[in-house]
């Protein structure tokens, strides 16, 4: 059996939303969508099931996945529906739904529905992106309001910048969205992850823990506890020495300036690995660091096992995880740790705890 895996510490992602519902205080959405960002996201609901207040995915085929799976709790769809028939589908399996447009309203207006809705009205408060500008919350309330189809409307926005803490957006953001919300009634949730560890201004009634429930850290100082989830991970499959001048891999980026014992794993960016990773990433081989040299290929990877001679055919590969930090690979190849994440595939998953 190919040894490329990725190992997912269920344990580790209660730990992470234990925090952030502490952090922020009120309910938390556990946001579990791209399949819990590459987690699995019928597995991570059901290790959350015990203690989440609900679940956040980004649209219906999300939302029935997890209904599926036997998930009882609120589900919010954060992109709400795309056209009315969908509506129906939200009032049978008893979602609630975002509404950012006015075609939204619009479809609420001509259904006909069997039962209520409970909607999220969602302001823009700046990010410029989706939702009602602060001047316009108040009439598209009401038209909603006024559809007598709507038991409940909650407020929400989402913030551009919350991952930079000396920047003034955010505190700008919440003010236009307390100014334009002001009076009106209802539950508030403005906080993503980095809002709820950077933002106290922004704890309202509830949360919504996205990328610090996987245990990456989305602020520039990683000091708040997060435990990884994945561990993306696999073994050297065979090894070489070359002589120094050797040319190794495609493109012949790497050229040994010593005599260089070199380990193959079985990993590439077929398995999501990105083939944009720099020569000297870092990987660790049986819990020591050395780098990566070569290309990355679809299937295969190499590595520097000169200063490892106990390293050989079989020992083990972090490719990130506990001990190598998924942002520092991302900050790497000049992307996020969400993305990484969301791109691991092929490799055999195993859920512990």
């Amino acid at each position: 059996m190919r040894p490329a895996r990725a190992l997912i510490d269920l344990e580790a992602l209660r730990h992470n939303y234990r925090l952030a519902r502490s952090r922020h205080g009120g309910r938390a959405f556990a946001v579990v969508k791209a399949n819990a960002y590459g987690h699995g996201a019928v597995e991570c609901a059901r290790a959350l099931a015990a203690e989440a207040d609900g679940f956040a995915v980004a649209f219906l085929d999300e939302a029935l996945q997890l209904r599926a799976a036997g998930i009882t709790h609120p589900i919010l769809l954060l992109e709400g529906v795309f056209d009315a028939a969908e509506l129906d589908e939200v009032v049978r399996h008893q979602l609630w739904t975002v509404v950012h447009h006015d075609p939204q309203i619009e479809m609420i207006e001509s259904r006909a529905l069997s039962a209520p809705l409970h909607v999220w009205l969602k302001v823009n408060s700046g990010m410029n992106r989706a939702g009602f500008l602060p001047d316009r919350v108040r009439g598209a309330w009401q038209r909603l309001n006024d559809t007598g189809k709507v038991s409940d409307i909650a407020l929400m926005t989402h913030f551009a910048r919350a991952d930079e803490p000396d920047v003034a957006t955010t505190a700008e953001q919440i003010a236009a969205f307390d100014a334009g919300t002001r009076d009106l009634p209802g539950l508030r949730s403005l906080a993503n992850s980095s809002a709820i560890l950077g933002w106290p201004d922004a704890h309202r009634d509830w949360g919504r823990p996205g990328i610090l429930l996987y245990g990456a850290d989305p602020m520039p100082e990683e000091n708040h506890g997060l435990l990884p989830v994945m561990t993306l991970e696999s073994q050297i499959m065979a090894v070489r020495d070359i002589p120094a001048g050797a040319v190794l891999g495609y493109g012949g980026r790497f050229v040994a300036e010593v005599p260089t014992r070199v380990g193959l794993v079985a990993m590439g960016y077929a398995d999501g690995y990105p083939r944009s990773a720099p020569e000297g990433t870092p990987v660790a081989v049986d819990g020591k660091l050395t780098r990566l040299i070569g290309r990355v290929s679809m299937d295969m990877m190499t590595v520097d096992l000169t200063d490892l001679p106990d390293a050989g055919i079989g020992s083990r590969v972090e490719l990130w995880g506990r001990q190598i930090s998924i942002n520092r690979i991302a900050a790497g190849v000049g992307t996020i740790s969400y993305e990484l994440l969301c791109n691991v595939k092929r490799v055999r998953f195993e859920y512990l705890g």
